[in-house]
């Protein structure tokens, strides 16, 4: 396993805001959102913002194409539809 501890926004879809919004739930690098994964820090921010909407493509499959190192469009349809089921389930 490769051990990258690249800051938030060295990070393919992640922007200052979205990072700044990590680093409000605990997330300051790569490693970091890695250990919590996307689907556990699109639910930290769910709960740090809970009236704002958070649009899945912004924020969960961003999460996502971070960690997979693309563009959230790339993400195939099978994980979009994965990720959006352990949202929705519960499971992490």
């Amino acid at each position: 396993m490769v051990v990258s501890n690249r800051k938030l926004t060295e990070l393919q879809n992640i922007g200052k805001k979205l990072a700044a919004r990590l680093n409000e739930v605990g997330i300051f690098s790569e490693d970091e959102l890695r250990c919590v994964g996307a689907v556990a820090a699109h639910r930290m921010l769910k709960q740090t913002y809970p009236n704002e909407t958070l649009p899945l493509c912004y924020y969960l499959y961003s999460l996502e194409g971070a960690l997979l190192d693309m563009h959230w469009h790339a993400i195939g349809e099978a994980r979009k539809a994965a990720l959006r089921n352990q949202l929705e389930g519960g499971v992490a």
